[in-house]
């Protein structure tokens, strides 16, 4: 070999070396953050909730994706006046990595303002995304992007939807709390929010074909607006063809916000199992577990392998219980029936149902409840991605909004 040809092959050594110490180097002691963090929050993930809605959607050998990841934590949903949380207070826990008064959100309990993950992640140079199946004026959603002493007025919310530092994407229904009275909508100081979103350079979407037909190949501040309140559930969806499903607005917020070099956050609010909860509807309640269980299989398959996805439970309104007295082979209806001693399937500790499990001269002269109240039980965490084993199997929100937080 000629003394230049060896001198070559020299050269061509150190440089692949000095690649491959790099890449060592890069994968050992650099701080390497996900890609991509996906965080799904819904209200009645809890064991015995997860339990019966797999129960009542396949059958007793019937298994959610979402079981299959691979950490789960019970994680104690605390607020810092009460022992259990509503839904405000425990959406501000992962939100902002605080605990803080019922009723509240991002507000400390001195009224000082908290930095959500959402304004984390912008921070960093993150696209972010919000996703809610009811509206973005929910307090599990808002909880990312409004601050407020009172979770109670929609009205409100809707203008910090408005401000500088609003999520990119915005997914979700409540179109009434956008436009005025006079429109049609709800509004009652005659603003038209739509407009304005529009004039600020947001593409407006309402329905299914006009979200899909949004450009893929940049990433466009995009508002979607499906429903003047909640979006169908899945036992109404054939009402209503052009609206999306869960899964769908999942989909096309990772295709609008892959394309930002840095990295995006998407926080996906699964309101309706709340909805059912407050209502002491356990079919539907069994039915968006399952959508909810679709939209996480979307998530994982879409997002990629360099992604961290965290499904959270808020609480268990209502405090539902399924009696375990059907056949191995029952799904559907067929488990929601009274037993043959005639004892109803599904017992609630609070709201509308509560007392139907028990004997009809017991409750006879008690009005309904109105209203379901949290129950004390600890939701489940559903965790996949880089440091998830960090998290402790008994937890607290605010410790999940850590994991959250450092992937930032």
């Amino acid at each position: 070999m000629s003394t230049k040809a060896r001198n070559k092959v020299i050269f061509i050594a150190c440089i692949l070396a000095f690649i491959g110490l790099g890449m060592a180097l890069y994968r050992h002691w650099t701080d390497r953050k996900p890609f991509a963090v996906i965080l799904f929050v819904a209200d009645g993930l809890t064991p015995s909730n997860l339990a019966a809605a797999r129960l009542f959607n396949g059958g007793a050998d019937f298994r959610f994706g979402m079981e299959s990841m691979p950490h789960m934590a019970l994680a104690s949903p605390r607020a810092k006046d009460y022992a259990v949380a509503d839904a405000a207070a425990a959406a501000t826990s992962i939100a902002t990595g605080q605990e803080v008064n019922r009723g509240s959100l991002a507000l400390s309990p001195g009224g000082q303002p908290l930095e959500t993950i959402l304004q984390l992640a912008r921070r960093e140079g993150r696209a972010t995304g919000l996703v809610s199946d009811t509206p973005l004026t929910d307090a599990a959603a808002a909880a990312f992007f409004a601050r407020a002493s009172d979770a109670r007025d929609p009205e409100a919310l809707a203008l910090q939807l408005l401000e500088d530092g609003m999520p990119d994407e915005k997914l979700g229904g409540g179109g009434a709390l956008l436009t005025p009275q006079q429109q049609g909508g709800a509004r009652r100081d005659g603003r038209d929010l739509l407009l304005e979103m529009r004039q600020r350079g947001f593409d407006i979407a309402r329905t299914k074909a006009e979200l899909e037909s949004t450009p893929g190949w940049r990433a466009p501040q995009v508002f979607g607006v499906f429903a003047e309140g909640d979006l169908a559930v899945a036992e109404e969806q054939a009402k209503y063809p052009t609206q999306p499903r869960l899964a769908d607005l999942v989909q096309k917020a990772i295709e609008l916000l892959q394309f930002n070099a840095r990295g995006y956050l998407l926080v996906v609010n699964v309101g309706s199992t709340g909805r059912a909860l407050q209502q002491s509807n356990a079919e539907t309640l069994f039915r968006q577990i399952r959508e909810l269980d679709e939209a996480v299989k979307v998530a994982r398959t879409y997002a990629g392998e360099d992604t961290l996805v965290a499904v959270a439970g808020l609480g268990n309104p209502g405090g539902l219980r399924l009696n375990a007295f059907s056949f191995a082979p029952d799904r559907g209806i067929a488990i929601l029936g009274p037993s043959p001693g005639g004892i109803p399937a599904v017992a609630w500790s609070t709201g509308p149902g509560a007392g139907n499990h028990l004997p009809a001269e017991a409750t006879k002269t008690d009005p309904p409840q109105a209203k379901a109240e949290p129950s004390v039980e600890d939701p489940l965490v559903l965790l996949s991605g880089p440091d998830v084993e960090k998290v402790p199997p008994f937890t607290t929100l605010s410790e999940v909004a850590e994991l959250l937080q450092n992937a930032m």
